[in-house]
């Protein structure tokens, strides 16, 4: 809140253009038609009523979200104070580390992720039964959704058509994005990085029963995974009021190459990946009540046993997270001078 007063806040207005690449947009990105496992993303959060407003129509977020007038509620998470934001990057990385951890205690489970492999009571238009997973972060959104977790410009849902009426009073957050970024949630490619790539490199084929324990913590995984890509707004933001001078000719020319260019600095990301690795040797290790010095050394790691392995975890951030991170501030960037 205190970073807010220093950073020029944007005030929803007339609604820009939408349709951008490599999310799904409001009135513009490519919709899946009978796929309840993907959804068809809009606008979120107080800047949606603004642009829902424009069209004529309520969006799903306008159902789930509103302005209010009053002071505005900050959160620690919600800041452009580079230091802030740096610091929320790493306290996400524990969460994701310790999100994977938990998953990996139990077999892959199948059945989870079929429809009709457990026999929940959901359904999509089409008649389709839903799978237990799917269900469940449904259902867990539905909850989520009423006590106002979707109002929050730094979560996203997953189902966001589906999103419920708040039953408490909405909250009114500081304006630190521009009003596209309220469109932009690649939360489709989240549940492809997660079902198609992750899962089968941290689980052991087979099934041990443990149905709904491994939805749940498929769940969390999912959100701890969406929170820390779609970051990537605030980040984007923070780096364009560092150096406006040379995003704008870049934004303006939509020269895409060189505002990836500009974004991407190969020694930090190097040193995430370092981190990562160093914490996922350290958070997969058993802790006893007398302790030595823990090794993190790649000899020492390989022959101790360890609850995930660290490289799969450094290699998830360098080939999946930070890209796709750097997808959403490419995409907010893009129209940030609209």
């Amino acid at each position: 809140a205190a970073a807010a007063s220093s950073v020029r806040r944007y005030e929803p207005g007339a609604r820009p253009s939408v349709g951008g690449r490599g999310c799904r947009c409001a009135g513009g990105g490519p919709r899946r038609a009978g796929k309840a496992a993907h959804a068809v993303f809009g606008p979120r959060s107080f800047g949606a009523l603004a642009f829902a407003g424009a069209r004529g129509t309520a969006s799903p977020a306008a159902r789930c979200s509103a302005a209010t007038k009053g002071d505005t509620v900050g959160s620690p998470s919600l800041s452009l104070d580079l230091n802030d934001v740096r610091d929320a990057l790493i306290r996400m990385e524990d969460s994701i580390i310790f999100a994977i951890i938990e998953r990996t205690q139990f077999l892959r489970n199948q059945n989870v992720y079929e429809s009709g492999g457990v026999n929940v009571p959901g359904f999509d238009v089409g008649g389709r039964q839903q799978s237990m997973v799917e269900y469940i972060l449904r259902n867990t959104e539905q909850m989520h959704g009423q006590i106002r977790r979707y109002t929050s410009p730094d979560e996203h849902p997953f189902y966001p058509e589906d999103l419920p009426k708040l039953v408490l009073p909405p909250i009114n957050y500081p304006s630190l994005l521009h009003p596209y970024g309220e469109r932009i949630n690649i939360n489709d490619q989240v549940m492809t990085l997660y079902f198609e790539n992750l899962l089968p490199r941290i689980t052991v084929d087979g099934d041990d029963g443990n149905y709904g324990s491994t939805a749940l913590c498929d769940v969390n995984v999912l959100q701890t995974l969406s929170k820390r890509i779609h970051y990537g707004k605030y980040v984007a933001e923070s780096k364009f009021n560092a150096n406006p001078d040379l995003y704008e000719p870049l934004i303006k020319a939509k020269d895409e190459a060189g505002i990836m260019n500009l974004l991407t600095v190969e020694s930090v990301e190097r040193k995430v990946v370092r981190r990562v690795r160093n914490k996922a040797c350290v958070f997969g290790q058993d802790i006893q009540d007398v302790m030595g010095t823990i090794s993190i050394s790649t000899e020492d790691v390989a022959q101790s046993k360890t609850k995930v392995e660290p490289e799969r975890i450094a290699r998830l951030y360098n080939d999946w997270i930070m890209p796709l991170n750097k997808q959403v501030q490419l995409e907010y960037l893009l129209h940030r001078l609209d």
